[in-house]
């Protein structure tokens, strides 16, 4: 009954926001129907199109996002670094080179400008890293109380190379599961920082840019279906949206999964699933089972690939769904993020 409550609400509600299922049916109601094409209808992390009308020449990747992370500032990261990094990794999730950036900020009246400055010079070295530039802007003042302080729009624009084709409908049967590293830090990290928990191994966010490790791995192989950053919703989500989108099953395992003590730990003091707690420097990659572990080795070889690991595969059926070996040695349906779990943490 609750669950029939929430979703047929006739109001937005903070659980909107989550990455989950009310984000989907939000989208799904309310902007695809009045907006919809081709282009749109993609539903990637960022809509691919050509240049020419007939659809040959250089295709693009675009796509925007808007950040409003509380505290701006957090271990590991900031609300800057944060957006430059989540935008250059949408383009990236589709094979495409980052090369040119939006920021747009809605300024809190009495935002002190040393704080302002820190998040500009933490977006410029976090371009740098990327390889991206930060071209045009805007900026708007609202009174007190309308903004947290900051609030930041990005869009992204890059080209996607000849002969990639990555998305969320081309998994196939027999794929490998591959995720870059341990899930769960950013949204520890800043739940953490917001509500002054100490944990006795400390979390830092993973925000970082991912587009140098997907050129590796695009580099080292020609089979790498489907890309996908995990951030709201977390990982089960993410896995989610690929069975949905690819009509097939995912099955995991648990222990394959790498997740960090600190994470561990104030998941099970909170009552969390670290599956669901956002990543921002993490990406799930389905590939051919040819090419896994060939992939799995240049991943390694990267500075944000070190942890990677083969955590599942592709399957047929339950078609839509996502499976998971547990580690007592059960099986369990893992679903999408149906609610709010971490409010405010991109």
């Amino acid at each position: 009954m609750a669950k029939r409550t929430m979703t047929r609400t006739s109001k937005i509600l903070l659980a909107h926001g989550s990455g989950g299922r009310l984000s989907h049916e939000l989208v799904a109601k309310e902007f695809l129907p009045p907006w919809a094409n081709p282009i749109l209808d993609q539903l990637n992390d960022s809509a691919v199109f050509a240049l020419s009308g007939d659809g040959s020449g250089p295709r693009l990747a675009f796509t925007t996002d808007s950040y409003v992370v509380k505290p701006l500032f957090f271990k590991g990261g900031d609300i800057g670094r944060l957006a430059v990094c989540g935008t250059v990794n949408d383009l990236a999730m589709v094979g495409a080179k980052p090369l040119y950036l939006s920021a747009s900020f809605v300024i809190e009246e009495g935002l002190s400008l040393a704080t302002m400055r820190a998040v500009v010079q933490s977006m410029r070295q976090a371009a740098a890293e990327a390889g991206v530039q930060i071209v045009t802007g805007d900026t708007k003042v609202v009174e007190r109380g309308a903004a947290d302080g900051l609030f930041v729009n990005t869009a992204g624009l890059g080209l996607v190379p000849a002969g990639v084709e990555i998305g969320g409908d081309s998994a196939r049967v027999g794929d490998a599961i591959i995720l870059s590293g341990s899930i769960g830090d950013h949204g520890i990290a800043v739940l953490s920082q917001r509500e002054g928990l100490e944990f006795e191994a400390p979390v830092a966010s993973d925000v970082a840019p991912l587009n140098g490790l997907v050129a590796a791995m695009l580099a080292a192989s020609a089979n790498v279906h489907v890309l996908r950053d995990p951030t709201r919703g977390g990982l089960a989500t993410s896995l989610n949206e690929i069975a949905q989108q690819s009509r097939v099953g995912i099955q995991v395992d648990e222990p394959k999964i790498p997740i960090k003590d600190g994470v561990w730990g104030a998941c099970e003091m909170l009552g969390f699933d670290p599956l669901y707690v956002a990543n921002e420097g993490k990406l799930v990659a389905i590939v051919g089972p040819e090419d896994a572990e060939r992939v799995l080795t240049v991943m390694r070889e990267t500075r944000y690939g070190e942890e990677a690991a083969i955590i599942g595969e592709v399957v047929a059926e339950p078609e839509g769904k996502v499976l998971m070996k547990t580690t007592i040695g059960g099986t369990r349906i893992v679903h999408m993020l149906v609610g709010e779990m971490l409010p405010r943490i991109c």
